[in-house]
């Protein structure tokens, strides 16, 4: 059963969306502010969030951000229910990562009609976010990698720097295109730092690491054949 958080400070407002939302089969969780929100999130991914933009201890519009460039929470689908209803509002909203807008006052069949396309598209995206090559499965919904069926630990960059190799597995991607790609254009480090991550991340997938090979003067492939 799907979870859905709703971040809303008028309790009229937030009843009517969870009563609604229940009686569709949907599990639901309530929050009046950002604080008990982030709080949640520790504990619990959900499979959807309604967020009002006007909230007593931060804009909605700051929360949306904050989850996009969270890679834990970057994926939530994200519904905005505000009474702000021009065309600029909608449009800012949807630039910073929100999935959808709903604008206050709306009827409880838009609003049910709209959590179910956007839970649908989101099963529609998960399915396609897995990447499992020989032993190594990398679960993006979860942010997790398992070898062997068991979970191993990557630090945020061993993991996105796994995430790339397994994209481009059987291509060989130069050391510059894999800082740029992991670390930013703006890395100002030695490229040793490359090598140091790929060392380690060798290690920790443990006989599943030899399928990552050195390329001599030019940088790292996935090697699918070693498996």
């Amino acid at each position: 059963m799907s979870m859905i958080y709703i971040v809303e400070d008028d309790r009229n407002i937030s009843e009517i969306e969870s009563f609604s939302l229940k009686n569709s089969g949907y599990e639901t969780a309530v929050f009046e502010t950002a604080k008990d929100f982030y709080g949640a999130l520790a504990g619990q991914i959900p499979s959807l969030v309604l967020l009002d933009v006007m909230l007593p201890d931060e804009d909605g519009l700051h929360i949306v951000q904050k989850l996009r460039k969270d890679p834990l929470t970057q994926e939530i689908p994200v519904i905005m229910v505000t009474a702000k209803s021009t065309e600029m509002d909608k449009v800012k909203g949807l630039d910073l990562g929100a999935d959808d807008y709903l604008s206050k006052p709306f009827g409880v069949m838009e609003l049910i009609s709209r959590v179910k396309a956007l839970l649908r598209r989101s099963g529609e995206r998960k399915e396609e976010r897995k990447l499992v090559i020989g032993r190594v499965l990398l679960d993006e919904e979860r942010h997790a990698v398992y070898v062997d069926d068991k979970q191993c630990e990557l630090t945020h960059k061993e993991y996105e720097l796994l995430k790339l190799l397994m994209l481009r597995a059987g291509i060989v991607t130069g050391r510059m295109d894999i800082l740029d790609q992991v670390w930013g254009t703006d890395f100002q480090g030695e490229s040793r730092t490359l090598d140091m991550h790929i060392k380690t991340l060798r290690r920790k997938l443990g006989e599943a690491g030899s399928m990552i090979k050195t390329v001599r003067n030019v940088g790292y492939i996935l090697d699918t054949m070693t498996e």
